[in-house]
This record gives C-alpha cells, structure tokens and sequence, in this order.
C-alpha cells in the first residue's frame, strides 16, 4: 500500500516526548565532528593516551597503547593485500585482544564482521559466506569451528590468538590453565593460520597506510534475526554509529545530574563486544569519552564476575534482565560498594519490573531502560538517565530520532494505541547486506525503520513495549503479551526466571504455557497458578505451568521463547 499523506518524508508525527526532555538536552544533535570512528580513535587515544582503555584479568592497556596495537593490525591487514571496504570477521569473547583488532580493521579502512564465537559450523558458514570475510581472527578455543568450514569460504587469512597473548608473563599460566587443566581447547588444525603474536610483529615492520573512509562507508555488519529466519547482516556505518553515539552522550549528561562526573569513568564490560549493545555503550563511547571498560570474558562463571567487580569503583554498568537477576542471587554481590555506581542501563530484552526494583534496593541506583536493535546502532530510546525510580517504560526517543507506532498499512496510529514500534533517525542502518528485499520490507519509503515490536506511546512521549508480533499469543481472539505474563509470575518469591509462549489448544486456538525456574524448591504449579489468578485476568492465566531446570538462552542471555514453542516438552 502506498505511503499516505501522513506518513510523507518529513511528515513525523508532533514530537510529544520533546517537553519531557531533562532542561537543556537538545531535541538534534549536531553535525558530528568526525567523517570516521578512526578519526575520533585517533584524537581520543591522543587526548587520553595514558589512561587505561581496557582492562582484562588484571592487565590494563592505555589508549597510548592501544594505539600502537591496533596501528599493527592494520598494517598488517593492508600489507596482504586486503583492499578498502573488505570484510574482516573477529570471533572471540571479551579478552584484550578483541578491541585492538576491532580498531586495527576500522583504522585500515576495513569492515568488521562480528561472530558470536558460540557459532555451530552451520552457523559460522552462513555468516562468513554471506558477508564474503577475506580474514578471520578467532580465538583458539573455537578454531576447531572454524577448520570445519573455513575451505567452503572465501576466508584467505586465518589469525589465531590464545587467551594470555596480550597478558605478558601471566599470560603463560593462562594459556597453561585454559588448555591443560580446564581443557578449553578441543584439537584444530588450520594449515597456513598465522598467530596474533606474528601479526603484530610483522605489522611493526611496516606502517599502516591512511585510508580516506568516508561517513556512509561501513563500518559493521552486524548479523542479527538468527533467531527468527536466515541471519542478516545490518549494515551499519560510520555515520551511523557516530551518530548513535553522539545522541548517547547528550543523554549521558542527565547521568551527571544528581552526582558529579568522575574525572575517569569505569564501564563494566560484562556483555560480549560481539554483541551490538556492549559495542556501542562499552567500546565506543568508553572510546569517545576516555572511559575504562572492564572485560569480563565469561559474565555466566557469577562467582568469579562478582570476585572481579570487587576490584573496581565501577560507574556504569550495561545489563540485561537475566545478568542482573543472577547477581542479585549471589551472596557476594549484596556485600560490594555500590556508592560510585551512576548508571545502569537495561537492554536487551524486557526489564521486568520485580528485579528492577530489587536491583535499585540493594545497589540504590536505578535500572534506566533503553532500546533498540541491531539495525539501529543501537540505541532508539532510553529514559533519562537522571531517573530516581524505574518506570517500565522503554523511554522516549534520543535527540534527532522520531518514534511513530503505526498499523499493519503504516498508518500512523493515536496516542495510547497499541501498534508496531518503527523508527527514524541517523542511527538507522543502511539496510540489509546484499539483501534489497529485505531492506525494502524493514524500511518503508519515509525512512522509518520497522522494528517489528508492539508497544504504545503515552501523552508524555514514553513508549511502552507489550511483545514481539512473532510472541503474541491469540487466546479466544484476544491478544496476549508474555512479558506481562512473566512479569507477574516473577513477583512469585519463588520463582527465579520464567517464559511464558502460546501452545495450541483445541478450544481457545492457543493456550498460555508458563515455563518457570524455581528459586524455592518447594513452589507447586498451584502456587504459581494460585498467583496468575490473582493477577491475570482468565485468559491470560496459564494453562500449562513446566519447571525447568533452566531455559534456553542465546548467549548474551536473552531468553528464547522461540525454542521453548518448537521444543515444548522435556
């Protein structure tokens, strides 16, 4: 159906949420000051070369330093013959080595693919074919998936690193304790695969090259709907990501309101730097303000995550749902000294309301929700961030975004109705990698990106998601939310995490199944029946309640009502 009158370029409708904006933060930003991020790389590693930019395991590396580094990568890369704009995949967990080749490939005038190093074969095939990467660096703990398929790729150059290379002598007893006592390194075998140690002395041999990147060059493909369809890759650029961040640091500014700025700020790093949302907040803006990123390699080993953040007087901390509810059920983590955390940003996925609360109590900072997605760099929406209390809200649109929630035709919809979540703005992506019809179902003819999330927007400029249209459920004709099915049951004392998905049924279509982990070992499908009915209205009340020992998540934590609806039973 064609675009009607309303919806023309341009033709936003009324910005409700600017007069909800803290005093002084402006509804644009400005024209950003950078053409690339290896423009501002190169002016923050010069303005804050002494201080640490990322620590990992006890082993700092200075912007100074990660300057040098990264400059060897990107020589390297240049000197075998790689071209501007080729595709260069990094697949590795949160160690040291993850930003200095990030930055090495962007400097070099070179896209980076990101792989979640958890890939199966199938998985890692598809993405490196359809991104047609040139070179991968991986970690040698996942070498083995990549030997599998990297002769049916165009992959030419094989970077191999190992946990302790940028760790100096500790290093040694790392890589010693990962191969022979943990045995974290099933047996590879990559024939003319060069080592992370030799890639840098061979780029100390020669020098990187400036390479004139321009503001629509890209800069990611970030690979995203695996868990919906065949993986795509969203091409995201420079402007892109520089924009998002230039709009995340105007809204920073509110972060500051109630306490002062420290002269150095302190990220927590706990979600992968594969992943868009620890991207952006962790690595770039630590980059654009000269933060430091604490890298947690493996954020799911609590005890050991919690004996880390003991170490640092920590300011901001990016989370999802599930990290923060499996914190807050540590012993150890209820004893840290909070007093110099200003921030903590919820994403992700829903943040439901019973661990929001619990968070602000035991760490007396607020969960300030956010959203967004891969095709969006990421950030769409936040609250501000000089909130004093949750409010179960996604927030309103950052400066120079417009958030309309329009029908199925692209009718932009009133106030307070429920409808699709699209969005408009300079963070939004190109479009989908060598995917025009894709890019043409996502993006409609007024630039608006369809996110395929429901919600609504209220008076004050808040939206409010109720589901993904794929998680809907239809029971007797109504439509059903699982977030807020889950988020009435994890008020339950009881309940440690939940998920509720729709399962067939012979008399209503679709039935309410609620899948729970318990905390107490004692709760009954009664009590946690007992509660939906005090809660829920009757057809939203489960039908079906199963205890699982655990639930399915991707690796970033996101739970995956998608394998709890095709795998139901078990």
């Amino acid at each position: 159906m064609p675009d009607t009158v309303m919806n023309a370029p341009g033709a936003a409708a009324e910005k409700l949420w600017l007069k909800s904006y803290a005093p002084g933060t402006p509804a644009e930003i400005a024209p950003l000051p950078y053409r690339s991020i290896g423009d501002l790389f190169d002016l923050s590693c010069g303005k804050y070369a002494t201080r640490p930019a990322f620590t990992c395991m006890g082993k700092s590396l200075t912007f100074g330093e990660l300057d040098q580094l990264s400059a060897r990568i990107g020589a390297w890369l240049q000197s075998i013959g790689l071209v501007k704009g080729d595709r260069v995949a990094v697949m590795m967990p949160n160690i040291l080595q993850n930003p200095v080749i990030i930055f090495g490939i962007l400097r070099a005038g070179f896209t980076v693919v990101n792989v979640n190093p958890l890939y199966t074969p199938r998985e890692l095939e598809h993405q490196l074919k359809d991104a047609g990467a040139k070179a991968i660096f991986v970690l040698e703990n996942f070498a083995h998936t990549v030997e599998q398929v990297v002769a049916r790729t165009a992959v030419k150059h094989v970077v191999v690193t190992t946990m302790g290379d940028l760790l100096g002598l500790k290093g040694l007893i790392v890589n010693l304790v990962v191969r022979r006592v943990k045995k974290l390194v099933p047996a590879w075998s990559l024939a003319g695969h060069v080592s992370f140690k030799a890639v840098l002395s061979a780029g100390a041999q020669t020098t990187m090259v400036k390479t004139s990147v321009a503001p629509s060059d890209i800069a990611f493909l970030q690979y995203t709907g695996g868990t919906t369809g065949v993986s795509k890759g969203a091409a995201l650029t420079h402007s892109n990501l520089l924009s998002n961040m230039a709009q995340i640091e105007l809204w920073l500014e509110t972060a500051f309101v109630r306490r002062p700025r420290p002269d150095d700020l302190v990220f927590i790093c706990a979600l992968p730097l594969y992943h868009i949302f620890a991207l952006t907040i962790n690595a770039l803006m630590g980059l654009s303000t000269g933060g430091q990123n604490i890298l947690i390699p493996n954020p799911r080993d609590i005890p050991a995550f919690v004996k880390e953040l003991g170490k640092y007087r920590f300011n901001i901390f990016p989370g999802l749902n599930t990290l923060f509810n499996a914190l807050m059920n540590n012993a150890d983590f209820q004893k840290l000294d909070f007093s110099s955390l200003l921030l903590t940003l919820g994403g992700g996925m829903a943040v439901q309301r019973p661990v929001a609360e619990r968070w602000q109590a035991m760490t007396g900072c607020p969960i300030a929700e956010g959203y967004g997605l891969s095709e969006t760099s990421p950030v769409a929406t936040a609250n501000r961030f000089d909130t004093t209390e949750f409010s179960g809200t996604i927030g309103m649109p950052l400066p120079s975004t417009d958030i309309e929630i329009r029908d199925d035709d692209g009718n932009t919809l009133p106030v307070g109705e429920i409808g699709e979540i699209c969005i408009r703005g300079p963070q939004v992506m190109a479009g989908y990698w060598q995917r025009p019809d894709e890019t043409l179902k996502a993006i409609s003819a007024d630039g608006f990106f369809r996110s395929g999330d429901i919600g609504f927007m209220n008076a004050d400029g808040y939206t409010k998601i109720v589901d993904r249209k794929k998680d809907m459920i239809l029971v007797s004709g109504f439509n059903v939310f699982p977030n807020e099915i889950e988020e009435v049951a994890m008020t339950l004392a009881g309940v440690l995490e939940c998920a509720a998905v729709g399962v067939a049924d012979e008399h209503s279509g679709e039935a309410v199944k609620l899948f729970v982990v318990k905390k107490d070992q004692a709760l009954t499908e009664a009590d946690v029946k007992a509660h939906c009915a005090a809660n829920l209205t009757n057809y939203k009340r489960p039908k079906f309640v199963e205890f699982r020992a655990d639930l399915p998540k991707t690796n970033v934590g996101k739970i995956l009502r998608k394998d709890l609806r095709d795998k139901p039973a078990g």
